[in-house]
């Protein structure tokens, strides 16, 4: 069974070929492919906005199509930057979008804070499958570490007293909301299988 991820990052492709592989299921990249879609991710929550992407993805490919989103929700902000994470404040950067964070923080007295996935598969035959993770921490009052990407320097995990950019790869996988994600959408995908 072929799957075509609907993403141009090779990482995201990586982490799905070794946990879907035991399935049995080949991932490709949608630029595998020859596909350069884009589709606008006008959803409000990330189950949407991974849907808007797979669906795209799998009608132009006519295979099932994976797609995920992924945020960081900040209780003192209201769950900001949330479904904004990548585009925060409208920044291009990593750095920028996680320093102005931190100002935002300033003076908070509430520094909970978690990472969401949602992971959602579109098959040809209109089938939908979603999986959701989460990992809980606190923001950090400064960056840490050199590892990772995104809001990884920011995002302390109290129980390791680590931020994201300080663990290493699997570290990171076995505890992070991706992580999470991807080993429920894993048990979705098998049970799926063993219906059809």
């Amino acid at each position: 069974m072929k799957f075509v991820l609907a993403s141009h990052n090779r990482g995201k492709l990586a982490e799905m070929q070794k946990i879907l592989g035991e399935l049995g299921v080949e991932v490709v990249l949608q630029s595998d492919l020859g596909l350069a879609l884009e589709p606008e991710e006008t959803g409000d929550t990330f189950a949407e906005n991974a849907l808007i992407k797979a669906r795209a993805v799998m009608e132009a490919s006519g295979l099932p199509a994976i797609a995920d989103d992924s945020g960081l929700c900040v209780d003192w902000l209201n769950g900001a930057p949330g479904i904004y994470s990548a585009r925060y404040g409208g920044l291009a950067d990593d750095k920028a979008r996680y320093t102005l964070l931190l100002q935002n923080m300033r003076g908070a007295t509430d520094r909970a804070a978690h990472f969401h996935t949602s992971i959602v598969c579109c098959f040809p035959g209109g089938e939908v499958l979603q999986a959701d993770g989460d990992c809980h921490g606190t923001i950090a009052f400064a960056p840490r570490g050199e590892g990772g990407f995104g809001y990884d320097p920011i995002f302390n995990v109290p129980s390791l007293r680590k931020t994201f950019a300080q663990l290493t790869a699997e570290e990171k996988n076995a505890i992070s909301h991706r992580g999470n994600a991807l080993r429920a959408f894993a048990a979705e995908l098998k049970h799926y299988m063993e219906k059809n």
